[in-house]
């Protein structure tokens, strides 16, 4: 069982430098394989990462996660962790907003509270800018909403603020990782895997323990059209194994749900023929 989250850690007391290192590493190692079943979370935040007494850490609440997919909805991930890319061009974008909110964590637990405390979705974005300047042009130039793109254009110019300045406790190294992680341009921002490899998270890194996902992960079940039942029983069975668990069904009673759920099976693929056939 996973006792806390960080969230609530942050809350309680100050972190100290390795615990902040390790928290990281293992955040960045957990996107790394997220990513590589070409997943993205969406809404990592601090009360998405469960830890434990012994300080194990899981991402959690998968619930606005998303095959990667360049057209996607904007509005999604908590205020404080979005990706400024979201709140530009609403529907572009990648698994790179996941890095965006996990140097939010990051700073986070540098300075004991949220780096970006937007009110609003303008004033989010006037923080952001605050810090790290106005946005570079060919990031400016990637906005699609023409509202968007006057609100942008209205700002004042401002200068990137060296994070030395903010983060004053921060060693170098993680400063340089910091910097890399919130960077405008979604394509310029660190990877996990390139995340992991930094000097800051050097303690920690072993690339032979530091998977990546064998396939990437099968979202058809997002379109699937099954009876109630059939889902009950699916989900049932997807418990057991999870906690390789046997059902203790009778061996009669197994038998015939199993084939009840290879008969549904078999109709549904039935119907999906049958409708492509009529639609040629």
């Amino acid at each position: 069982l996973l006792g806390t989250d960080l969230h609530r850690l942050l809350t309680s007391r100050p972190l100290e430098k390795q615990f902040i290192q390790y928290f990281l590493y293992q955040i960045m190692r957990g996107l790394k394989y997220v990513h590589s079943a070409g997943v993205v979370h969406r809404d990592l935040k601090p009360s998405n990462i469960l830890v434990n007494e012994n300080c194990d850490l899981k991402i959690c609440d998968f619930g606005l996660a998303r095959i990667q997919d360049p057209q996607m909805t904007g509005y999604v991930s908590t205020r404080y962790y979005r990706a400024p890319e979201i709140m530009l061009t609403w529907q572009k974008y990648d698994v790179e907003v996941d890095i965006w909110s996990a140097g939010c964590i990051f700073a986070e637990m540098l300075e004991g509270k949220p780096l970006f405390p937007g009110k609003d979705h303008v004033n989010q974005f006037s923080i952001i800018t605050e810090l790290l300047g106005t946005p570079p042009d060919d990031v400016i130039n990637t906005i699609a909403s023409e509202n968007t793109l006057r609100f942008v254009q209205s700002l004042p110019k401002r200068e990137r603020q060296p994070l030395k300045n903010k983060f004053r406790n921060a060693d170098d190294s993680a400063i340089d990782l910091l910097e890399s992680m919130l960077v405008f341009d979604p394509k310029k921002r660190i990877t996990a895997t390139e995340a992991l490899a930094h000097d800051y998270l050097a303690p920690y890194h072993d690339p032979t323990d530091e998977p990546v996902a064998e396939e990437k992960f099968d979202w058809s079940f997002n379109d699937a059209d099954l009876p109630v039942d059939t889902w009950k029983i699916m989900m049932y069975s997807e418990i057991l194994d999870y906690h390789n668990v046997e059902s203790g069904l009778p061996g009669m009673e197994q038998q015939q749900q199993q084939q009840q759920l290879e008969q549904q099976q078999a109709q549904q693929a039935q119907q999906q023929q049958q409708q492509q056939f009529n639609g040629q």
